[in-house]
């Protein structure tokens, strides 16, 4: 998976290539053997033939015969997911209807309802009438509504996703950066959220490999470098273990596995530490083989005498056996101290949870048959049902569902000690609203373990919950800032709507007064006219801000002429100046070679462009365009804390961008430099980048405190090498520990 290695330029013959793709069937039928029943063979057959042939003539973009792609996507169903005969069909046959001229109907005469309708759920919608959304969106929002009826969708779904992520390296720059933006975004959260951990790990690698090359080579790279002093430790680590718990009488596999480079990337992040500083770089699996009655009993047990063998840190203990993820995943975890002080996980588990920490929700279904109590996984579909049913545009569906669905939940308790299961920031208001919508909307406080807390206070996993409401309480605007969970969120916003459409009608009253005393009917024509002379979006928010007293009709008679009953602008307003907008020209940019855009230079007088505030860039930075309504081009970092929701959200607006050289102008940037509190430190900072560099500074702050400085430093520099050489030098000068440029709008 090393970003170094290119995919080998493919050129099979004809003769060769029809040998792999049966090569490539035959392997995916062996892995169904054990699920095969008598019939299946022959749909399996159909489905693949009615595949091959509907993809006869397509190719992918690294020049192989598309059929191996659904091919590859059906063998992830059936070995990585576990998923079964009727899946492996629907993988075959999931991009036919959208790709080629096989429609729903010939796959509904061939294999009936339920697979039609999930190839349905995976068909992307061609058009978007709605203007206020975007394609990604509206189809995101399609895959959850057949979700709720058929899981199987989003499996099948994240498997394609998968493999497209796998084979990412054929793809143009933008195309990469697209598809990775929205795997981080949404598809990973989603595996995550399915039970799908080891699919998710990889998911979130493949996209750092393209969203931040260097440092995912850098993390890599070192990783391979001390994989035999790991291998040694971890060994070592494992041997009184394993004889321990053996001797015990319990039946154990025990073995260590590499955290992922991006969970270490975000460790790296989170605590500001380097690659040699994060401890836990690996977790121990220990999967026992225990009769379902025993599970807790023998965990527990296992427990207890790793923690008597190794000290473990009391904060670090999750018990996920006595109240499972709401994906159905259930461990003990702990971190214990290894010899050489190094922290390690470890992570206790039975075969059985084993399966569904790999398999997820798959897994999950399969240990619940015969089971009659409604799991978590229903609950969380019934969450979904119920925000599906809610009037929103699919952009803030979007949103909401990443906020609402696919965070880490908690579990707090009502008065009767009943469970409910909130996402991790919920409030005591979004709580109240998961009662019921009544009881939110009139909530004025709350006791949170018996004690008095405004609505806004955040829970925490364990609380006991009670709602103090009022009659005369109604739901504000300044609420939406602090829920998170999408009813309550809708709730309010229908609270708010209603109540503005009261007030609206005093508002509408007192329009229709005013018009017929300057003699103007009260006809739509008028009043169209008027809500664009306020520059209004709809008809109720002018009468709303009439009522309100925003807009005073006094001056109406100013404003308009009354001719007829009409009214008319008296004379035109002076034009507004023309900003030069940059539209991205398709057809122009798909003959162009290269398609790029130059930013600087040459063309920067045709193009209208501002930079980012949120991520600051440089010359030499990684970028793309975002085309804004009215500001013209925003030049991004492709690592910017906001690229992944906009090039989830609005792909279609991205633009694949390139600095021009150009050594006359200078960009703002900031440095976080942190060190030992030394005399002289700041002479030699400055003596470095202003004497040494000729780098000018714009402005410096310095806090020293208890033998630490923490100094941050504005500066002016042409492009990222000059940057980076400056990064470098500080980093070499006695006492300097961290050299950090800022990624937020703190510049």
């Amino acid at each position: 998976m090393d970003n170094d290695v290119k995919t080998p330029k493919y050129n099979l013959s004809e003769e060769e290539e029809k040998k792999e793709i049966v090569r490539q069937y035959r392997a995916l039928l062996r892995c169904l053997k054990p699920k095969l029943k008598p019939g299946h063979r022959e749909l399996l057959r159909l489905a693949f033939e009615m595949a091959a042939d509907a993809h006869q003539t397509m190719r992918r973009k690294s020049g192989e015969p598309y059929i191996l792609h659904p091919i590859a996507v059906a063998r992830i169903c059936v070995e990585e997911i576990g998923l079964g005969v009727r899946s492996t069909i629907c993988a075959l046959l999931h991009d036919t209807v959208e790709d080629t001229d096989l429609t729903l109907e010939d796959i509904e005469r061939a294999f009936g309802g339920e697979i039609t309708r999930i190839i349905d759920g995976l068909t992307k919608i061609a058009n978007v009438v709605d203007t206020n959304t975007t394609q990604q969106a509206e189809n995101f929002k399609k895959i959850l509504i057949t979700l709720t009826d058929d899981p199987r969708v989003i499996l099948i779904k994240l498997a394609d996703r998968l493999h497209n992520m796998r084979t990412l390296d054929s793809m143009k720059r933008e195309k990469q950066l697209k598809i990775s933006s929205e795997t981080v975004y949404v598809y990973a959260p989603l595996a995550h959220r399915m039970g799908l951990y080891t699919i998710k790990t990889e998911m979130e690698d493949l996209a750092m490999k393209y969203l931040e090359p260097d440092i995912y080579r850098e993390i890599a790279r070192k990783l391979a470098e001390t994989r035999r002093e790991r291998t040694r430790y971890i060994n070592e680590f494992i041997k009184p273990i394993k004889e321990g718990l053996e001797k015990a009488g319990l039946k154990v596999e025990v073995y260590g596995r590499p955290k992922s480079i991006h969970s270490i990337w975000n460790k790296m992040k989170k605590k500001g530490v380097a690659f040699e500083e994060v401890y836990d770089l690996f977790a121990i699996r220990v999967i026992l083989e225990t009769p379902t009655e025993r599970e807790k009993e023998d965990c527990w047990k296992a427990y207890s005498m790793i923690t008597d063998m190794y000290s473990p840190s009391p904060e670090r203990l999750r018990d996920w056996l006595s109240n499972p993820k709401a994906n159905g995943y259930e461990a003990l975890h702990t971190t214990v101290m290894g010899s050489q002080g190094k922290w390690v996980e470890v992570q206790i588990r039975t075969k059985r949870m084993n399966e569904i920490a790999e398999k997820g929700l798959a897994a999950h279904w399969k240990y619940k048959e015969g089971a009659n109590d409604e799991s978590r996984f229903d609950k969380w579909f019934t969450q979904i049902r119920e925000a599906l049913a809610q009037d929103v545009s699919s952009i803030d569906f979007l949103q909401d569902f990443k906020t609402s669905f696919l965070a880490e939940e908690i579990y707090v308790y009502t008065p009767k000690g009943d469970v409910k299961m909130l996402p991790v920031g919920a409030t005591a208001l979004d709580f109240a609203f998961s009662v019921h919508s009544v009881v939110g909307s009139k909530c004025i406080g709350a006791k949170v373990n018996h004690k008095l807390v405004p609505i806004s206070h955040k829970l925490r996993s364990g609380d006991q919950i009670e709602i103090i409401t009022s009659n005369k309480q109604k739901p504000h605007e300044d609420w939406l800032n602090f829920v998170v969970t999408t009813k309550a969120k809708s709730k309010i916003k229908d609270a708010l709507k209603e109540e503005k459409r009261k007030v609206a009608g005093e508002g509408k009253y007192t329009l229709q007064r005013r018009l017929e005393s300057i003699g103007a009917a009260v006809s739509q024509t008028n009043i169209e006219e008027l809500t664009s002379f306020y520059k209004l979006a709809s008809p109720l928010d002018l009468y709303y801000q009439i009522a309100v007293k925003n807009i005073d009709l006094k001056e109406l008679k100013e404003d308009f002429q009354v001719l007829g009953d009409k009214l008319v602008m008296p004379k035109p307003a002076k034009p507004e100046p023309e900003i030069k907008h940059y539209e991205p020209d398709m057809n122009r940019a798909s003959q162009k070679k290269e398609n790029e855009l130059i930013i600087f230079g040459e063309s920067s007088d045709r193009i209208v462009y501002t930079l980012a505030n949120c991520c600051k860039p440089i010359p030499g930075d990684d970028v793309f365009g975002f085309v804004s309504t009215g500001k013209g081009l925003i030049i991004h970092r492709t690592n910017c804390p906001n690229a992944a929701r906009l090039m989830s959200n609005f792909g279609h607006r991205v633009v694949k961008t390139k600095w021009a050289k150009n050594k006359e102008i200078s960009f703002l940037t900031g440095l976080k430099i942190v060190g030992l509190d030394d005399v002289g430190v700041i002479h030699k900072i400055t003596n470095l980048v202003s004497g040494e560099l000729k780098i000018n500074i714009a402005a410096l702050t310095v806090e020293a405190k208890e033998g630490l400085f923490e100094g941050n430093v504005k500066l002016f520099v042409h492009d990222k090498e000059e940057l980076d050489e400056l990064v470098e030098r500080l980093k070499k000068l006695p006492g300097i520990e961290a050299v950090e440029r800022y990624d937020t709008e703190a510049v």
